[in-house]
């Protein structure tokens, strides 16, 4: 069979443009479940693999307005669960500011709710401003943070692993309801964590909910390439994604995994209309919609440094060492670098793209445009990403993904029911089941 791309839909509740609210028609609510369980359904719709919540557990009057409130994104997976069918459910979460337990035990019963279709987006955490809503003194540095990730990642797959598949027996005829000895004690004690178990909830559906990781740090990618299944990717150049992934599945196999037991999915900002005139329209009139200051605030962010300090009409000045969303500046720095744009030039750019890939067209040159990434080895799909919602991601689903299922690049229906059988990725075993075959063998 011809391989197919991988579609995953960044959802945004508002969609992604710091001023796409204010475009006619646009929701301008990020804390009303339906439009965005109507976003949802329209991804299902298209057969994408999973829908993806970004979060972070920081705000203030200072960051762009549409970030300012949001739903926690578990609570919003489980009320999804129960409206979708077949669509993977993603959100993150920070192994900075939250405890191994209360995570595994809330993705474990997310997985069971939805019946396999969860996963998990590890992040560490980019702001320092979070270590004050959680009685911390500091922000932890970066290397300490994604240390404590990867203990992290232990500890819940440990919790995951508390109970064998079939320890849930149910025996009416006997009386036994749970088989205690096929239960398995974490007793984790690390650096970092104090784990004893076992998890009061029996195995994910899935074995492990998928890990999502987007770091682009050389720890970052460390990480990833021993713990992750799917990695978000921001480049904005072929040449870029193609070395981004190359570098990427090196540390994979130096983690002593195959190379292609990760997917990588490539953050595409995406404005189709019937015309590319139309679409460039689009995006004027966006640009016109944008609040300055606002804006300011995305590119800052984005790149971790305050730019209101210069010149709006001179260039992008050289970026320190940024600790926080590293992949994001690296890629604007280098759009900025190489279309010799000003401040003001990089701030709109991002504006419409918070950070992503910036595509716009008629459906056929935005397939097109997929196609040519993907058949280059740049990526294994594509996690899509709107101005604003709900229009410009409805245009997406039924008049590009159309053209790609008729090339033979994506499904026509759902071969699978779990986020790991879109994914194309096998069921961890449990460890038990492991051993067991070790010693036969």
């Amino acid at each position: 069979m011809q391989r197919q791309m991988h579609l995953g839909s960044l959802s945004h509740g508002v969609g992604g443009h710091v001023a796409g609210w204010r475009m006619p028609g646009a929701e301008s609510h990020k804390e009303r479940f339906e439009p965005i369980a109507r976003a949802v359904l329209a991804a299902e719709r298209g057969k994408f693999d999973f829908v993806f919540f970004a979060d972070a557990v920081n705000t203030g009057a200072d960051a762009a307005p549409t970030f300012v409130v949001r739903f926690e994104p578990l609570t919003l997976l489980g009320a999804l669960s129960v409206v979708t069918d077949r669509i993977g459910l993603v959100a993150t979460v920070s192994t900075t500011y939250s405890e191994p337990y209360n995570v595994a035990r809330a993705f474990a019963s997310l997985d069971h709710l939805s019946q396999g279709r969860v996963g998990w987006n590890v992040v560490t955490g980019s702001s320092p401003d979070a270590a004050a809503n959680f009685s911390r003194d500091r922000h932890p540095p970066h290397a300490e943070r994604y240390a404590m990730a990867e203990e992290y990642i232990e500890v819940t797959k440990a919790l995951w692993d508390s109970w064998e598949d079939n320890a849930v027996v149910a025996d009416r005829q006997t009386g036994l309801f749970i088989d205690t000895g096929k239960m398995h004690v974490a007793d984790h004690a690390g650096e970092y964590f104090k784990v004893k178990g076992p998890l009061n909830a029996s195995r994910p559906p899935q074995g492990y909910p998928v890990i999502f990781q987007a770091g682009a740090s050389d720890r970052g990618l460390e990480l990833a390439g021993a713990t992750a299944e799917v990695v978000f990717a921001t480049q904005s150049f072929q040449e870029d994604a193609i070395a981004f992934s190359k570098k990427l599945r090196d540390c994979v196999e130096a983690a002593g995994r195959p190379r292609d037991s990760v997917k990588v999915m490539l953050g595409v900002s995406t404005i189709v209309a019937d015309t590319e005139r139309e679409a460039q329209d689009i995006v004027a009139k966006l640009g016109a919609m944008v609040e300055p200051v606002a804006a300011m605030r995305v590119l800052s962010d984005r790149v971790g440094i305050d730019l209101n300090q210069y010149d709006l009409d001179g260039p992008l000045p050289e970026l320190p060492p940024s600790t926080m969303m590293q992949g994001h500046a690296r890629v604007l720095e280098s759009i900025a670098r190489r279309r010799n744009l000003t401040i003001r030039q990089l701030r709109d750019y991002a504006a419409v793209s918070s950070g992503h890939r910036v595509l716009m067209g008629t459906p056929t040159q935005v397939a097109d445009d997929l196609e040519s990434w993907f058949r280059s080895g740049a990526c294994d799909g594509f996690a899509i990403m709107t101005p604003y919602s709900p229009q410009p991601f409805e245009t997406f689903v039924d008049r590009v993904v159309p053209i790609l299922v008729e090339r033979g690049l994506f499904r026509k229906e759902y071969a699978g029911k779990t986020l790991r059988d879109h994914l194309g990725l096998e069921r961890p075993p449990h460890p038990a089941t492991r051993r067991t075959a070790s010693s036969a063998a």
